[in-house]
């Protein structure tokens, strides 16, 4: 086994077949193939399983996988670190956020870790938390915002905040707010605030929700939170888009549940009006989170910091309104 097959390995499955692979890599699909048969043959198992839909890994091929990956990267980072004179904060660094949090803290974090470590090449993953989550366990990520602050089996966390939900589309279920002056369409226009009223959730009893789909962790949440309280929860839409989720609550035609985060890049005059929950608050934990099976380089640690500082000033300065911070461990 070298380098070459593994990364090989890797292509196969992130293109989903062989022949996409062997495109990609400027490699004859025969060659490939071969590879693919000797590697398989050294290891006395099976890594992929073949169908006319392309190629899929085994258990085995999900393990071989994921340690290629790491692998892999962590042979860039040696790179970058020898390049730039060793010890330095230089190399790739992957980090993946949920799309709430991506909303308000990727662009901020870009911009810090050019300024001040020009030699770390960011790769910033968006995408939902459970994927997220996929992908750190799959060793293709460095650092992740998860929503959780207890450690699982392979993965530390740093508890940064906890983050309270809010309900977009608030004047379908308070029409009386239409009537304040604080929430008045342009009282707000160059305000940060998202929101300066709250909504008991029992009166959120059979209002049309739209929530995003099974898998997802705020999904839960919010299923859990209406169990819990004996409210009944009406979902009619079920929707993985963030912008999608905003604008159907700007129109009125439901409700949606997410946290202010969400709303920062927005212009105030484009954001629906927005409740905090209460009675009881719905509230989440939020970490950054990594592999503890592998080393944690310079660069690495080096944009962790960032965005805890980052976290903090956001906070600090009225941007990043509707969460708690969490005392440094």
């Amino acid at each position: 086994m070298d380098v070459r097959q593994l990364r090989n390995f890797v292509a196969i499955v992130d293109s989903g077949s062989l022949s996409k692979a062997a495109e990609r890599l400027l490699i004859a699909q025969p060659s490939l193939s071969q590879q693919l048969r000797t590697l398989e043959e050294e290891l006395q198992t099976q890594l992929l399983i073949r169908s006319a839909q392309g190629v899929v890994p085994t258990d085995a091929g999900k393990t071989l996988y994921r340690h290629a990956r790491v692998v892999l990267r962590q042979m860039e980072q040696i790179r970058e670190e020898v390049r730039e004179g060793g010890g330095s904060e230089a190399g790739p660094v992957a980090v993946g956020f949920p799309t709430t949090i991506a909303a308000i803290l990727a662009v901020p974090l870009f911009q810090r870790v050019r300024t001040q470590y020009p030699g770390i090449r960011l790769q910033i993953f968006e995408s939902m938390s459970g994927y997220i989550s996929e992908l750190l366990a799959n060793g293709r990520l460095d650092l992740a915002m998860l929503f959780r602050d207890s450690e699982t089996r392979g993965i530390s966390v740093m508890p940064l905040f906890d983050e309270e939900l809010y309900v977009m589309g608030g004047h379908l279920v308070c029409p009386e707010i239409d009537a304040d002056a604080d929430t008045a369409p342009g009282a707000r226009e160059h305000s940060n605030d998202v929101a300066s009223g709250t909504c008991e959730l029992a009166r959120l009893a059979n209002v049309p929700l739209v929530v995003p789909s099974a898998s997802n962790g705020l999904r839960l949440l919010i299923e859990r939170s209406f169990s819990q309280a004996n409210v009944e929860l009406n979902i009619v839409a079920d929707i993985d888009s963030l912008p999608t989720l905003i604008d159907i609550a700007r129109a009125g035609d439901a409700c949606a549940i997410l946290p202010a985060s969400a709303l920062a890049p927005r212009d105030p005059a484009l954001r629906p009006k927005a409740l905090r929950i209460v009675s009881p608050q719905m509230v989440r934990p939020a970490s950054v989170c990594w592999s503890n099976s592998l080393p944690v380089g310079s660069a690495t640690l080096a944009v962790r910091q960032c965005i805890a500082d980052l976290i903090r000033e956001l906070q600090a300065d009225g941007h990043w309104t509707g969460i708690t911070l969490r005392a440094p461990a």
